[in-house]
């Protein structure tokens, strides 16, 4: 029996310490090791976990379901420096492959976005590769396209990245931005 079709076990979205967050599904969605080190420390996490242990399973830390996937944010620097609420950026996000197209990544992606809207957040920003999966999946969450980085992941990484027989080689820069909220809270 394939595991994607075994039936999907509840879950829910809890917040994740960063250094709790599994490196196979980090790596997954950002192969730079170098790099997942560089934005972890000091970053947001949410883990989707099962919402009880497998029976049969060893017993997990604090009881806890295994982690199906994940989300990184970091707050934006540049807009942190007049006092404002800052921006954030979504560094990575990632589901267990064999669980790919069941509502876990959509699930993410939203608790990603309600909570940089209440920090107060202008917009929330992601880079991903010009073409793919990936681009559809941020477009139909309402991101839209405003800059390309052009030779990002040829200079940012040292190993190449290919997609259905295409190497990535332009970062597009992706934004969803919030309704300002003038009236206060």
């Amino acid at each position: 029996m394939k595991a994607s079709t075994a039936p999907l076990a509840a879950w829910h979205i809890e917040p994740l310490n960063p250094a709790e967050a599994p490196w196979p599904l980090l790596l997954s969605a950002d192969p730079s090791r170098e790099k997942v080190r560089g934005y972890l420390a000091g970053s947001t996490c949410f883990a989707a976990r099962e919402s009880f242990q497998r029976e049969g399973q060893p017993p997990r830390p604090g009881g806890r379901g295994e982690v199906l996937g994940l989300c990184v944010l970091v707050a934006l620097r540049a807009s942190v420096e007049d006092g404002s609420p800052p921006a954030w950026e979504l560094m990575n996000i990632a589901v267990t492959e064999t669980l790919h197209n069941r509502g876990l990544g959509t699930a993410l992606l939203r608790r990603a976005i309600e909570w940089a809207r209440s920090q107060g957040a202008p917009r929330l920003e992601v880079g991903t590769g010009t073409f793919g999966d990936q681009l559809v999946f941020y477009q139909r969450a309402g991101f839209r396209v405003t800059g390309i980085k052009r030779d990002f992941f040829l200079k940012h990484y040292t190993t190449q990245l290919w997609e259905r027989g295409v190497q990535h080689r332009d970062m597009l820069r992706l934004t969803l931005n919030f309704p300002s909220n003038s009236s206060g809270g």
